[in-house]
């Protein structure tokens, strides 16, 4: 039986053959960036554990990658209080290292968590009322200006030295990025279609939440994002007194007590925590805001 010579099987042989090849070019596509990444951090701790091994820095300043992966292990375990001491502690300050992340997540929930509560609403009337908008905006930008470490002091002094003033810092830290976001969306939506709604005959609640916040939903996701890296950021500064638990606060008694490996293995938490939080909201505003950028 000879299926090849009759006229209907020979398109659909011909089409067979195509499938395989653009399959592999998907996969390469998707292969590519992430070898790439992988290829870039490679080389990296390649050239870190070249430096270290030849010596040509002191560990007090550069410690090896063994050492920091070491220490990021010590402070995820149950371990000997000295070298001969049968007496064992946990982790690192009496906290394993996850828990320190933990306790640095949660402040971060709650400032940024108030921030995207009030920040939206405040931008939004901002930007809806010009009167309000001349006089909020320069006090807005003023505290936009401010760096953290500017008025900790201060929030110590109202708040005490609890998870209260660590809060408030994060707070003052994620809430301008949120408010100027919604503010530029906001005052960003084209004239012509807020013109073609009122001449469909929609009124001004039809107007708002139909044209006007769909256009600012996207800036505002935006602003919590920047909003978030920002307050991660701010975490060391917030951390800086009874920060314990907190990853900001080990990374800085670390320092001080010259634990290079230590500190350096908080940094890397602390970047890989901001990465993947980063991620996590890119996601959702995707998910959030399916129509960005199509319209």
């Amino acid at each position: 039986m000879t299926a090849i010579s009759t006229p209907d099987t020979q398109p659909v042989q011909a089409d067979k053959p195509a499938v395989a090849p653009r399959r592999s070019r998907d996969y390469r596509r998707l292969l590519a960036p992430a070898l790439t990444r992988v290829a870039a951090l490679a080389l990296v701790l390649g050239l870190w554990a070249a430096i270290t091994a030849a010596g040509l820095v002191d560990p007090l300043y550069l410690p090896s990658p063994r050492a920091v992966w070491e220490a990021f292990i010590r402070a995820n375990s149950r371990h000997p209080i000295a070298p001969g001491v049968e007496r064992t502690v946990i982790g690192e300050q009496n906290y394993y290292l996850w828990e320190h992340l933990l306790a640095s997540l949660q402040r971060i929930a709650a400032g940024v968590g108030i921030a995207i509560v009030v920040g939206p609403p405040v931008g939004f009337v901002m930007g809806m009322l010009t009167p309000v908008r001349l006089v909020t905006e320069p006090i807005l930008n003023f505290l936009r200006s401010l760096p953290p470490l500017g008025y900790i002091g201060l929030l110590i002094v109202w708040f005490g030295i609890g998870d209260l003033s660590k809060v408030w810092l994060l707070f003052l830290a994620a809430f301008p990025p949120i408010a100027i976001a919604t503010l530029s969306g906001v005052t960003g939506v084209k004239q012509d279609y807020l013109n073609a709604a009122r001449s469909l005959g929609a009124g001004r609640a039809q107007v708002i939440s139909r044209v006007v916040l769909p256009a600012t939903l996207p800036e505002v996701i935006g602003g919590i994002r920047i909003a978030t890296a920002f307050a991660w950021t701010t975490v060391v500064a917030a951390e800086l007194n009874n920060g314990i638990p907190g990853i900001g606060g080990l990374a800085y008694i670390a320092g001080t007590q010259l634990n290079t490996p230590l500190t350096i293995a908080c940094i890397v938490v602390i970047g890989c925590a901001a990465l993947v939080l980063d991620s996590v909201i890119k996601f959702l505003g995707t998910k959030a805001v399916p129509w960005k950028g199509k319209a």
